[in-house]
């Protein structure tokens, strides 16, 4: 049976390290189809794991988190990004530093 859009994004989410973040694009080429970043979006929103999925840890391309991040708003998600090391500069992530390096094949 093949893997829906939603459960191949949620693969590529777990992939994503302690301390690093990914880009809703990434996220998307990676599981696929580089023009999903906006199901990206769909899928965090109704993320069904949020303990096992890491959500938190994917950022628009400029850094910045979700205002409309689902379990408890982009304060929750800076938090939680803090938490784990990650940097912010102006309000953004540092992606020089904390961006994912995975090859997208």
């Amino acid at each position: 049976m093949e893997q829906s859009a939603f459960e191949k994004i949620y693969q590529v989410v777990k992939q994503i390290p302690y301390g690093q973040v990914a880009t809703y694009g990434q996220v998307a080429a990676i599981a696929g189809n580089r023009r999903w970043a906006r199901v990206v979006g769909y899928a965090l929103h109704a993320n069904p794991d949020p303990e096992h999925i890491p959500c938190h840890r994917v950022v628009n391309k400029e850094g910045r988190v979700s205002p409309a991040f689902a379990f408890g708003g982009g304060n929750r998600q800076i938090t939680l990004l803090k938490a784990e090391g990650v940097e912010f500069v102006d309000d953004h992530v540092d992606m020089e530093r904390y961006q994912w390096e995975r090859p997208v094949y």
